[in-house]
């Protein structure tokens, strides 16, 4: 939760994506020692190693989700951890649109 001054800067009530992940970087910055050899790594890449790369990301995303929906819901069947997974990718399509 962000506390009341951060809750108060402009670009937290901003709707952007973006504006939103700066503000939480700015109230609770996360410590990444090893970003800025990540980066580098991003930059080496391929156009095609770069969207491989996504497409893994995006499969981690969907498994990840998945494992959530089946731990919180574990008598649920596959339709419906389908519906379920379908339903929270919407909020947050809602929340950053």
């Amino acid at each position: 939760m962000l506390d009341a001054a951060v809750r108060r800067d402009p670009a937290v009530t901003c709707r952007r994506p973006n504006a939103m992940y700066a503000a939480r970087m700015k109230a609770d910055p996360k410590p990444r020692p090893n970003h800025r050899e990540y980066v580098e790594v991003l930059r080496g890449l391929t156009p095609e190693q770069r969207l491989m790369k996504a497409f893994e990301l995006g499969d981690l995303s969907r498994d990840l989700l998945w494992a959530g929906l089946r731990r919180r819901f574990p008598d649920a069947s596959d339709d419906r951890l389908r519906e379920l997974s379908v339903d929270r990718i919407e909020r947050c399509r809602r929340l950053t649109s």
